[in-house]
């Protein structure tokens, strides 16, 4: 069958949660699936370097050759496959077999985002940790993180930050003047954000967080708003 690449990418959506990349793939052969996958991971080679994927198939049904190929092939690109959940109990079985997961936590509708959408070229740099206090990680472009940012850790990018997680750390996105340039996460409750010149204050911790993009508005200020819903709350 010929498949155009389009109608290959339209088969996969991939989104971020806590433990880091989540594929979801749409009705089609196997075969269909795994090079709508490799699409998608070929054209964004640096985002996908070093992430933890976990497979979301549906009723497909996979056997020991299928994944153990797949497996392999993810993993001479520095990518991970930890988990395949299926409603197939013959793919369940399978993925037991080599010691993948089969339930995973998946994210609330309003904690995710696809990757297409959060990345905007390839110049990204992916890293699935929590960066801990005393590290500093800095990148000519965009910085995408699975995991939190804790208190004296430093993330300076001269594209966008996205924190699938917990910011507490210092963020600083378009850091050679890119006041276009946002900053987004999970929870963000850092200890100061930067966006080009524009600089805020340490932001209090909230009792129920909500995802939030920092960005400079209209004024020249930076602003925090909930992300999705357009509804601003102004945190200074």
């Amino acid at each position: 069958m010929n498949t155009s690449v389009e109608s290959l990418k339209s088969i996969v959506q991939i989104k971020g949660i806590r433990d880091g990349l989540l594929a979801t793939f749409a009705d089609a052969s196997w075969d269909e699936q795994r090079k709508a996958l490799m699409v998608q991971i070929n054209e964004r080679s640096a985002f996908f370097q070093g992430a933890r994927l976990a497979m979301d198939v549906g009723t497909q049904v996979l056997r020991v050759n299928d994944l153990v190929e797949l497996r392999d092939w993810l993993s001479e690109r520095n990518i991970t496959l930890w988990a395949v959940v299926s409603e197939s109990p013959t793919s369940e079985h399978t993925a037991q077999l080599l010691g993948l997961a089969t339930r995973i936590s998946k994210p609330r509708p309003e904690e995710t985002r696809h990757v297409n959408e959060a990345v905007s070229n390839d110049t990204a740099l992916f890293v699935s940790k929590t960066i801990r206090s005393g590290t500093r990680i800095e990148y000519p472009g965009t910085i995408v993180i699975f995991g939190d940012v804790n208190p004296g850790a430093e993330i300076v990018a001269e594209g966008n930050v996205i924190v699938w997680g917990r910011v507490r750390g210092v963020i600083h996105a378009g850091v050679k003047g890119d006041r276009s340039a946002f900053i987004c996460a999970l929870d963000l409750s850092a200890n100061q954000l930067r966006i080009a010149d524009e600089s805020s204050a340490m932001l209090k911790p909230q009792k129920d967080p909500k995802p939030e993009i920092a960005s400079i508005n209209g004024e020249g200020k930076l602003q925090a708003e909930l992300w999705h819903t357009g509804e601003t709350t102004i945190r200074k």
